[in-house]
């Protein structure tokens, strides 16, 4: 008997942005988020009741009761399965480090994110970002703009007319106004959610960008302007929640790309490497004298640094 969780990763199935968002919920805490009523969960999702129960068809199932057996059921098995059992005496071990048992909790956290997010997702932004007419922008709160800056110093390989926003100010809302059907916004936002980027990234679907969004599994506001929502756990041992399933994800985005570069985002990538070479940006290019230059624009004869 197939497991709702790989239903929902299926590559095959095709959904909505709303039935994306419930399915996102469903995969961040499994199989616990879909043991409430379905207007719950479309609560949760910023949907109508009528998509849960439109989804849980889609998968197979007579309605939401019928899907919602099928993990209780699920729930019932493992709690009967001896894997429980070792995984309970692995969190019983001795005490570690404080660092190397936080690493170990950022690394659990990495492996739910696997399944938070079906794979198809990543085609979809991969092809939203790619094929985009106009400009793709990057924006981001306070920490998480940072990742934005990350990926946007990946896209930017890739193709031009890409935009990192940055820390957002009163005049970074000017930009809005060029804001139409043929650009992308890419934001990042986690709890506690930037008042500014929500209302960045709103006011710009509101003029006709898609908006991608990175977020966590309680969602920021944007997720009701958002074309694709991209949800990561986050919570860690800390008073502070952990990014790196984020990276992860920025990564892997990236890596969705690389696999399907045409011809012409390789010869952009050629001519960027070209560029860099000249210019010995990197300490792996040598001089005819087999030595490695100082990085910066390589100077000629009679030229002074000043010049």
């Amino acid at each position: 008997m197939t497991d709702v969780r790989a239903l929902l990763l299926d590559q095959k199935l095709a959904l909505t942005p709303s039935e994306e968002r419930i399915a996102q919920i469903l995969l961040a805490d499994y199989p616990t988020s879909g043991l409430g009523t379905a207007s719950n969960l479309a609560k949760k999702a910023g949907v109508s009741d009528a998509t849960v129960v439109r989804l849980a068809v889609k998968l197979g199932f007579d309605g939401f009761p019928d899907l919602q057996k099928r993990l209780l059921s699920e729930v019932e098995a493992r709690l009967q399965s001896p894997l429980l059992m070792m995984e309970t005496k692995r969190s019983n071990v001795a005490a570690q480090g404080i660092a190397e048992s936080y690493l170990h909790a950022v690394s659990e956290t990495i492996d739910k994110t696997i399944s938070a997010t079906p794979a198809n997702t990543y085609d979809k932004v991969a092809r939203i970002v790619m094929e985009a007419k106009g400009r793709v922008s990057l924006v981001g709160g306070r920490f998480s703009r940072h990742i934005a800056g990350m990926l946007a110093g990946y896209l930017s390989q890739f193709r031009a007319n890409v935009h990192d926003i940055g820390t957002l100010a009163a005049p970074s809302f000017d930009i809005l106004v060029d804001y139409g059907k043929r650009d992308v916004l890419i934001a990042f936002d986690y709890r506690r959610y930037q008042n500014d980027v929500v209302a960045f990234a709103s006011q710009a679907a509101e003029r006709g960008a898609t908006v991608v969004l990175f977020t966590d599994q309680w969602l920021s506001p944007i997720a009701e302007h958002a074309e694709v929502t991209i949800i990561c756990p986050l919570e860690v041992p800390s008073p502070y929640d952990t990014l790196a399933p984020a990276v992860a994800q920025i990564e892997a985005l990236v890596a969705q790309i690389l696999s399907s570069l045409d011809d012409t985002t390789r010869r952009r990538v050629e001519n960027l490497e070209s560029i860099r070479a000249r210019n010995a940006v990197t300490v792996d290019v040598e001089d005819s004298s087999g030595s490695s230059p100082q990085p910066g624009p390589k100077r000629k004869k009679g030229i002074t640094a000043d010049a």
